[in-house]
Parts: structure tokens; C-alpha cells; sequence
């Protein structure tokens, strides 16, 4: 056996092997192997994987863009208006009472009603007056003709001075006589014309055109003199003020406006201030600065023909300063904020850009802008996923920027 062994073991004279290397060799074979598709099989699924990963990239489309609405900037003209609370005054408002005493015959007038200048309103009972009118109308009647009596002495006396038919002292004490009854007759003319006053006293009519209050008095009331108890109260309605403050830091470029002779539109609203009330100017400014709140009151007139202003309401005042012709206007909702910053997104080529601009005056949703020209298209919306080149769609035509409050050109 040992024999065999070394037979088979021999190979060559030169090299002379183990009778077990065969073996070896084919183990080794076997663990390369193994390796390899260890080592390979991972690298070859890693590749495969990456190799699909990408033809699957490639095959996906690129991801939309931020979806926004716009708005087109504008050039038009920008209001600056000042804005303030103000109560609706009446020009004139009369609190009618009796100037003499006595009893009320009639009350002419309904409540509510709107009178016309002169219209009658209260009558007194005038029967003391025009009796004691017709004693004063008597007396002057008497001295009337004692004057006229007196003249004809005198001319008589004069004819007699000058034939030297009676002493100079006769003529001169009638001329003084003449004089006397002269004042007499002056006397009993403005008694007359008093008690004319009185009489006419007991006819109250209205002082001015308005509209009369609740009714304040009753026939068979009884009324003085001494304007304790108020007939009746007549507020004119047309044309009609407001009140309202200017603040003091607005008051030169008002001023200004007011000494180059513009006319200055006032506009009221209701007190939600979304409704406007009515149209007017600017009639003048109060003399001085309330030093507790640093304003001064203006007054405007408006017409009120429709009665829109009711005496002593509430209303939002908007007074038009000046007009900026030919600025940039945009929607206030396209401007955002960054600290004290202003800025907007302008859209170019679909792309988002940061643009600083300086807003100004504001009206009725629309703001004048400085830093961008009119027809750039800026965002509108989304602006919490909006950055910096970033790349949006626009779901809307570009919104004009003009609205309420703006002109436009």
C-alpha cells in the first residue's frame, strides 16, 4: 500500500508534490468562487438598482412650480386722503321762543314738517297789543295835528314879522314851539312802531328754511317772555356741515391746498366707513390747534338734497389732500413685509424674484409703489411657499391693479 502510495505520489523527477494536492487546489478553486459571488452578487444588485433608479428619475417628470395668482402693476393716479370721525352740524339751528307773554291761540305747524322761510308756526293772542297799538296809533294821531296846527301859526307869525305886525319874541317862541310838538310826534311814532312789534310778536313764523322738530307746545299754553319754554326748533337741512379734525402734522399741505385756492372733496361714510354717505368740500378751518389732542376742526359743506346727513350723526370722513399723477399702483395684498422691509415677488420668465420697493399712499386696496414700473407682473398669492427664484405657474391672467380709490391711465 505504501508502495502505491508513492507510485501515484511521483509526478516528475524536477518537482515532487504531496500525495493530497489535488485536493487543495480544488478547494481553493471552490472558495474563490464563493467570494467572488459574494462579493459580486451585492455590487451587480447595488448596480442593478442604481441603474434603475435613474432610468426611473429620467422617467419621471420634473416637479411643477409654485402655483400663484398675479397682478399687473399700473400707472395711474394716487389719492392722498386724510381720515377722521366727524358730526354731521347744521349751518343754523333755531330754538324759536316767545318774545312776548300771553296765550297760545294755534299752533300751525305739524311735527316733522319741513317749513319754507316765513312759514307760520305759533299764534299768540294779540288782543292786549292791538289795543294798546290803537292807543299809540291815537295819541299819535292828536300830536299830528297839534304839530300841524303849530306849523301854520308859525307861518302866519312869520308873515306878520315881516310887516312888523308883532315882536320878535312871538315868532321865536313859536318856532320852538313847532320844535316841541316835532318831538312829540317822534315820541308817539316809536310808540307806535313798538307796540306794531308786539302785535306782530304774537305771529311767529319760521326764521329759515328746515325742517321742524317734535312739537313743543299746545294751544292754551300760556308763555313768557323770558324764552323759558321753547316754541318750536327749526334745524336746516340743506345745505348741511360736517365737522372733523385735521391732525396738526397734515395741516401745511391742507393749508397750502386751501391758500392756492383747490377745492378740496370731502366725502362721508357711514360708520362702518364702507358706504358712502355723501359727496362735499372743504369750507374752511377752525383758527387754532385743540392743544389736548393736536387737530384743528374743519368744517364741510355738503349739499344734502337727498337728506343722506341727518343733524348730529356720526360719520368717517375722507378729505382728498392731493393726487400723485403717474405713479406705480399695485395691489396692497402684493407687498409683503421683512422687518421694516417692503417687498414684492416680481414674476420674469415664470420665476420668482425678491424686489424692494417703498410703498406710499393706500386707497381702496391699491398702493403706490416705488422700485418696480408699470406692467411688471408680481405674485398674488402663496407667498408662504414663495423663496427667492423660485420657479411658479400662474393659475389667473395678471389682475389690473387698479380699483376704488385710483385713476388709472
Amino acid at each position: 500500500m505504501t508502495a502505491d502510495m508513492n507510485e501515484h505520489a511521483v509526478i516528475s523527477p524536477d518537482h515532487q508534490l504531496p500525495a493530497f494536492a489535488p485536493r487543495h487546489t480544488g478547494l481553493h478553486v471552490i472558495m474563490w468562487i464563493l467570494l467572488f459571488l459574494i462579493v459580486a452578487i451585492p455590487l451587480l444588485l447595488v448596480l442593478h438598482h442604481r441603474e434603475e433608479a435613474q432610468k426611473a428619475a429620467a422617467a419621471k417628470p420634473a416637479a411643477p412650480g409654485i402655483t400663484i395668482t398675479s397682478a399687473t402693476a399700473q400707472k395711474g393716479d394716487a389719492g392722498v386722503y386724510l381720515d377722521s370721525i366727524g358730526t354731521v352740524t347744521p349751518v343754523y339751528t333755531d330754538s324759536i321762543t316767545s318774545q312776548v307773554n300771553g296765550l297760545v291761540d294755534a299752533v300751525h305747524y305739524t311735527e316733522g314738517q319741513r317749513v319754507r322761510k316765513g312759514d307760520p308756526l305759533v299764534e299768540i293772542d294779540s288782543r292786549p297789543y292791538r289795543a294798546l297799538l290803537l292807543q299809540a296809533q291815537g295819541t299819535l294821531e292828536r300830536d299830528q295835528n297839534l304839530l300841524a296846527q303849530a306849523q301854520m301859526d308859525l307861518e302866519r307869525y312869520r308873515a306878520a314879522w315881516a310887516r312888523n305886525a308883532i315882536a320878535k319874541q312871538t315868532l321865536d317862541d313859536q318856532e320852538k314851539l313847532v320844535l316841541q310838538e316835532t318831538g312829540t310826534v317822534k315820541n308817539d311814532q316809536g310808540a307806535v312802531q313798538f307796540d306794531q312789534i308786539q302785535v306782530d310778536y304774537c305771529q311767529i313764523t319760521a326764521p329759515i328754511a328746515g325742517r321742524v322738530g317734535l312739537r313743543l307746545v299746545d294751544p292754551g299754553n300760556v308763555v313768557q317772555s323770558g324764552g323759558n319754554v321753547t316754541l318750536a326748533v327749526i334745524t336746516q337741512l340743506e345745505p348741511i356741515t360736517v365737522i372733523f379734525t385735521i391732525p396738526e402734522d397734515s395741516l401745511g399741505g391742507v393749508e397750502a391746498r386751501l391758500n392756492a385756492k383747490a377745492k378740496l372733496p370731502v366725502d362721508a361714510f357711514d360708520r362702518t366707513a364702507q358706504t358712502k354717505i355723501a359727496s362735499g368740500a372743504l369750507l374752511t378751518l377752525d383758527n387754532q390747534i385743540d392743544t389736548t389732542t393736536g387737530t384743528v376742526k374743519g368744517r364741510a359743506l355738503f349739499a344734502n338734497t337727498d337728506d343722506a346727513l341727518f343733524p348730529n350723526q356720526f360719520v368717517n370722513t375722507r378729505l382728498l389732500v392731493n393726487t400723485l399723477q403717474g405713479v406705480t399702483l399695485i395691489p396692497a395684498s402684493t407687498i409683503q413685509q421683512n422687518g421694516q422691509a417692503s417687498f414684492v415677488y416680481l414674476i420674469q420668465n415664470n420665476i420668482a424674484h425678491m424686489r424692494s420697493v417703498t410703498p406710499g399712499v393706500t386707497n381702496g386696496g391699491v398702493t403706490q409703489v416705488d422700485g418696480i414700473n408699470p406692467g411688471d407682473v408680481v405674485a398674488n398669492s402663496s407667498f408662504d411657499k414663495l423663496q427667492d427664484n423660485a420657479k411658479v405657474v400662474i393659475s389667473n391672467q395678471p389682475a389690473s391693479g387698479k380699483t376704488h380709490g385710483s385713476k388709472t391711465q
